[in-house]
């Protein structure tokens, strides 16, 4: 470890103690920025990356709420504005139980690299609260959503920060948090991404992020002269990803063999396609967050209860559940396995040991900020759409991610490609991502 990282990382760790989620992500990122300091010491002296991972603004507030049964609960809501350098801040809301200020400053921190690949005019911001949806009813929810952002509005905009939909927050939810905001404001406005069709929302953004992850993963195999038609394919987790992840993938003639839930996963030899796509939609909207009935339902599905879908024999690998999902003992099965390809549809889902272990072993290996940056930019494409006040076809909004895509992959490309001719994504996906931001914050001065 350089001894730039070092020092940093003591400070991080001294400044931000106990959010471990938030070290990681800083660690993670300092290496490949490390390299960029000694090619210019002019951000170094100007400390841009050490300005990078402080929030621009952390917002933290009470959101209390009155349950079908007549009792307050109080939770606690959050929204981290991390850099406005491009443009205005936007990024998810997350509501989990496991939420706290480490993950979303480290989601937040992502959101920062990540926006910035795709070239649109976006800055970054995480936010949400410690509020479980699941098992709610619907009026529940909705006191819920209408609490919270009696707060948050006074903080977001069109031209300030853009909240879309994460973990916990779907197409229902963005639906009462914008009546409320419209409300409040009294104006109709861009101010959330991820809207009703009806009411101001792009076509195909619910499977943006999976889309996106398979459009990046074809342009890493066409570097080796591979095609992802005729791939056997492991996915994790049953959301929204990896059901953009299992259409996409169909389409473009691979096939998914695994989908996995916090209870094990499934082995399908027959591959998730048609009616078992169906099958694994309604699972993930019954709220009962398991996959063990897909194999109920599909005779030839074996179901693995309590592991992880890595040990078995696959072509590409692409994790879309939860972060550190896949650890260095997961990483050497996929080695051993020969896959070829690692594609990461969550949020930093491997582990740093497992990263390091397969870009040793030379996979074709793209972290999160880069492979999954498709949801952001349907979102970007969103915000164009209610600016213009239009709406694009299905064909040209995929048509337009793809080329995000494949843009993204190219600046990744250019800044990882090593004289031995081994592409590192995450140095080029830290590095490019890092540039644009950097010489944005250069311009601006010391604010």
């Amino acid at each position: 470890m350089p001894d730039y990282v070092k020092e940093l990382m003591a400070s991080v760790r001294q400044n931000n103690p106990g959010e471990v989620e938030f070290h990681q992500a800083v660690e993670e990122i300092a290496a490949s920025v490390a390299l960029v300091y000694e090619q210019y010491p002019e951000y170094q002296a100007a400390k841009i990356f050490e300005r990078m991972i402080e929030p621009e603004r952390v917002i933290m507030f009470r959101v209390p709420w009155m349950d079908d049964q007549g009792e307050i609960r109080i939770n606690r809501g959050f929204r981290v504005e991390m850099n406005s350098a491009i443009g205005p801040y936007k990024g998810g809301l997350r509501f989990h139980p496991s939420v706290n200020l480490s993950s979303l400053k480290f989601l937040a921190l992502e959101q920062t690299f990540k926006n910035s690949l795709t070239h649109l005019p976006l800055g970054a911001g995480k936010g949400g609260a410690d509020f479980n949806p699941k098992g709610r009813s619907d009026h529940e929810i909705m006191r819920f959503c209408q609490s919270f952002m009696n707060e948050l509005y006074r903080y977001i905009g069109p031209n300030t920060d853009v909240p879309a939909g994460d973990i916990g927050v779907g197409g229902r939810e963005i639906g009462y948090l914008f009546g409320q905001y419209k409300k409040l404001k009294n104006e109709f406005t861009g101010v959330l991404t991820g809207k009703g069709l009806e009411w101001g929302g792009s076509l195909i953004r619910p499977e943006a992020t999976g889309f996106g992850v398979v459009y990046f993963a074809g342009e890493m195999l066409k570097t080796r002269g591979e095609q992802l038609k005729g791939k056997r394919v492991a996915v994790s987790g049953f959301g929204n990803v990896a059901w953009g992840v299992a259409l996409k993938l169909n389409e473009l003639g691979a096939k998914v063999i695994t989908l996995s839930g916090p209870d094990g996963y499934i082995l399908d030899e027959d591959g998730v396609s048609g009616d078992k796509i169906t099958t694994m939609v309604r699972l993930r909207s019954s709220n009962n967050d398991v996959i063990a009935p897909y194999a109920e339902a599909h005779s030839g599905a074996r179901f693995f209860a309590g592991k992880r879908p890595w040990e078995q024999p696959c072509d590409i690998a692409i994790p879309c559940a939860i972060q550190n999902e896949l650890n260095a003992d997961d990483a050497a099965s996929l080695i051993e396995n020969k896959c070829i390809c690692v594609c990461e549809g969550a949020n930093m889902p491997c582990t740093l040991d497992a990263v390091h272990a397969l870009q040793k072993a030379e996979l074709l290996f793209a972290p999160g900020k880069a492979a999954n940056a498709g949801g952001v930019a349907v979102s970007g494409l969103e915000m164009s759409q209610n600016a213009m006040k239009m709406n694009w076809s299905r064909e040209e909004v995929d048509s337009r991610l793809k080329e995000i895509m494949q843009a993204i992959h190219a600046t990744c490309f250019k800044y990882g490609k090593q004289d031995s001719g081994f592409v590192d994504y995450v140095n080029g996906a830290n590095i490019g991502g890092f540039l644009k931001v950097a010489n944005a914050m250069m311009d601006q001065g010391v604010v």
